[in-house]
């Protein structure tokens, strides 16, 4: 069985999607169509914009879920899916390239989502940080015993855990986790405190967007963050979609999940392409990967 697997935040690069909007008809109406919808030439500053103006918040969501969106539409003829999943944010793209949510809609969602979660970030000073070398449990654990917000945000893989929360909680946790052997505990240069309590505000501001979005049945099988567990249902695939604002990424029991259930080969569709074939690969080296 074969799946397809979508990036998130933080695979943007510089000079993204200009190959496809030079040699593809789909993609330049794809990406004009996006352009009119956000009210800003986007294309500017993803083919010819620096590494710092694609980090804007009002760039790097719609950057990301259009990349990985417009391969996957002009690589339509071999785009057959048996499963897909997304890596936070490439939850929406996946969505889209499985034929449940329109090209429009989800880059709308996506839009109202980064503004949304920049507002949270900005209600109270908020971080996260990498634990690398520690069992999810142990982490966890540390978590717990702190008294400022501090949780569990990304299961990236066996041995990666990236936490979330408060300045003075996360350092409280790394300090922890370095003293509990981590190899490695840092902070990492994000804006705010994504898939934590501290995103409460954001979930609230877009409840009712994407409850009022038109969701069909997907093609396949999406194998959601919050539960790691095959989601066909539009009604709980929306409430999913909200509920992942404040959740961890469960994207460790996603890999699992799969490949328990027959997945023997994954395509990474946009971004670096090299991101998330990584994680499969620290659960099983041989896994046969590829990316678009």
């Amino acid at each position: 069985m074969k799946a397809f697997v979508f990036p998130g935040q933080a695979a943007q690069f510089e000079g993204m999607g200009k190959d496809m909007y030079e040699s593809s008809l789909i993609a330049r109406q794809l990406f004009e169509r996006a352009n009119e919808l956000l009210g800003f030439r986007i294309t500017d500053i993803m083919f010819e914009g620096s590494a710092e103006e694609l980090k804007e918040t009002k760039v790097t969501q719609p950057a990301v879920f259009l990349h990985s969106v417009i391969k996957s539409a002009i690589n339509a003829a071999e785009f057959r899916p048996e499963a897909v999943a997304g890596h936070s944010l490439g939850e929406f793209s996946a969505l889209v390239a499985a034929n449940a949510m329109t090209f429009e809609d989800g880059l709308q969602l996506v839009a109202k989502r980064a503004f949304a979660m920049q507002k949270a970030c900005e209600m109270e000073p908020s971080t996260m940080a990498a634990i690398l070398g520690l069992d999810d449990a142990v982490v966890e654990a540390i978590c717990s015993e702190i008294e400022d917000i501090v949780v569990p945000a990304n299961y990236n893989c066996p041995g990666q855990l990236v936490i979330s929360g408060s300045v003075k909680g996360v350092e409280a946790a790394v300090k922890k986790a370095e003293e509990a052997g981590a190899i490695k505990a840092v902070i990492l240069a994000v804006g705010g405190a994504f898939h934590s309590p501290l995103m409460q505000p954001a979930k609230e501001e877009l409840a009712d967007a994407i409850a009022q979005t038109p969701l069909s049945s997907p093609v396949c099988p999406i194998y959601q963050n919050v539960h790691a567990q095959p989601e066909r249902d539009p009604e709980r695939i929306k409430q999913n979609l909200i509920d992942q604002l404040t959740a961890p990424v469960r994207w460790t029991q996603i890999m699992e999940r799969m490949i328990q259930d027959g997945v023997s080969e994954i395509v990474e569709v946009g971004g670096t392409g090299k991101v998330l074939q990584g994680f499969f690969k620290k659960i099983d080296r041989r896994f046969p990967t590829s990316a678009w």
